[in-house]
């Protein structure tokens, strides 16, 4: 059995999913996870915008966009009107939540709060894949590909946590495996990013979930390798978008794999790596568009990186904390500032403290002004600073400290003998 997975952009459009056919027409015991088409997820966060709003106008619209998004793909698929059942049952399905306002749980229906805010945003964002892996388990079928469609929040449990949940491998490997070892087809299709809880109420696994699904489909199933297909020849070693002269990594080790996914390198997503690891199961990243090429592959090698690596995270905040008392060991009150912050889901890329002082640069969430408000109330002064960027330079040279590492928009600089972390004002 091998695991393939395709994001979105390889899904955006029919020639993607025909493509998507060529890649697996050929595979005998395969496992396919598969993320939303195009930018649906995006679309989806809008939608869930409106139901916090209320308002049910800008609501009912981006639904009707995003069902005509989808029935155009459909059509170009089987050159003619098509419709599958399945996929209109989901749009019907959508429609009802928004409009009624009601959210079903295990224990009661809950109509939106700004307290089960997650709950809502994992049960609504959970239909884009949902949609995408029926369109293409339907195409497959009736091009020749025999496959079995896998409702994965039936098969993969999570924590009781929504929005960042982490899979319970131990609660979802007999589930699984009982489908697939039941079933008398030969390739399944599945979704990324999505699970369900111990309650019953849908869960996902954070942006990019999908990479650690297909993990989690290889290690249960005891995959011989596991390939993600993108729209790149492999790993780079930075954004070709950012940094015109990437250069690609042809081998990566575990370790360095995880290292790059936590400094926010978007390879693969950071919990990906430990089920693989685990099994000792080899991870392909292979170009979507020519399957012929080799891409990169990571596994337990020795192999070393010899240039150098750049990892940019947008859209970051710098905050500023410091005890009003002027506690000269700011250290004895770390745990309880971390506590505080992991209480509202923040997670911290960069810590950087002085005797009074700690620095922090965190993702830009929902909750950070909550998370002020209670540090104040602890007897914190903080200073929240938007706009932010965090470059994380690995196998650094004195050129690149050079070019990045001065100049009046760098609030932060850390520096070990490999790895060079800066916190800036976006440009």
């Amino acid at each position: 059995m091998k695991v393939y997975k395709f994001g979105g952009a390889s899904v955006k459009d029919a020639a993607g999913v025909r493509n998507l056919r060529s890649i697996v027409s050929d595979e005998d015991g395969l496992f396919v996870i598969v993320s939303a088409m195009g930018k649906t997820t995006n679309a989806l966060e809008r939608i869930f915008e409106g139901v916090q709003k209320g308002d049910t106008e800008a609501t009912g619209r981006h639904i009707a966009e995003l069902r005509e998004y989808h029935n155009r793909i459909i059509e170009d698929l089987y050159r003619e009107p098509h419709r599958i059942e399945a996929v209109d049952a989901m749009f019907e399905e959508l429609e009802t939540l928004t409009s009624d306002g009601i959210c079903e749980t295990s224990a009661a229906d809950r109509r939106y709060r700004s307290e089960d805010a997650e709950l809502w945003y994992d049960r609504i964002v959970s239909y884009g894949e949902l949609v995408s892996t029926l369109i293409i388990s339907d195409y497959l079928n009736r091009s020749g590909i025999k496959n079995e469609w896998i409702d994965m929040r039936r098969c993969i449990i999570t924590q009781q946590r929504h929005k960042d949940a982490a899979v319970d491998l131990e609660a979802s490997a007999p589930l699984l495996r009982h489908i697939v070892e039941s079933s008398d087809k030969h390739a399944f299709i599945g979704q990324g990013f999505i699970g369900s809880a111990p309650d019953g109420t849908v869960t996902t696994l954070g942006r990019e979930g999908s990479d650690y699904s297909a993990a989690v489909a290889a290690y249960i199933l005891d995959a011989e390798s596991m390939s993600v297909w993108k729209d790149v020849d492999g790993v780079l070693n930075a954004d070709p978008k950012i940094f015109p002269d990437a250069r690609h990594i042809p081998e990566l080790r575990y370790l360095d794999a995880i290292e790059l996914a936590y400094s926010g390198a978007q390879i693969i997503h950071p919990k990906t790596i430990q089920p693989l690891q685990n099994k000792n199961i080899p991870l392909y990243v292979r170009p979507f568009g020519d399957k012929r090429k080799a891409g990169t592959v990571i596994r337990a090698s020795m192999a070393r990186i010899d240039i150098p690596i750049l990892i940019l995270k947008r859209d970051m905040v710098l905050l500023n904390i410091r005890p009003r008392d002027f506690s000269f060991v700011l250290e004895e009150r770390f745990a309880e500032i971390f506590a505080l912050l992991a209480q509202y889901r923040i997670k911290s890329h960069l810590v950087h403290n002085s005797a009074v002082n700690l620095s922090l640069c965190i993702d830009n969430s929902w909750h950070i002004d909550e998370a002020m408000k209670a540090l104040r109330e602890d007897g914190f002064d903080v200073m929240r600073i938007d706009n932010m960027e965090l470059l994380t330079i690995r196998g650094y040279t004195p050129e690149l400290l050079d070019r990045y590492a001065s100049g009046d928009d760098v609030y932060v600089r850390q520096s070990t003998q490999s790895t060079l972390r800066i916190v800036r004002k976006a440009k």
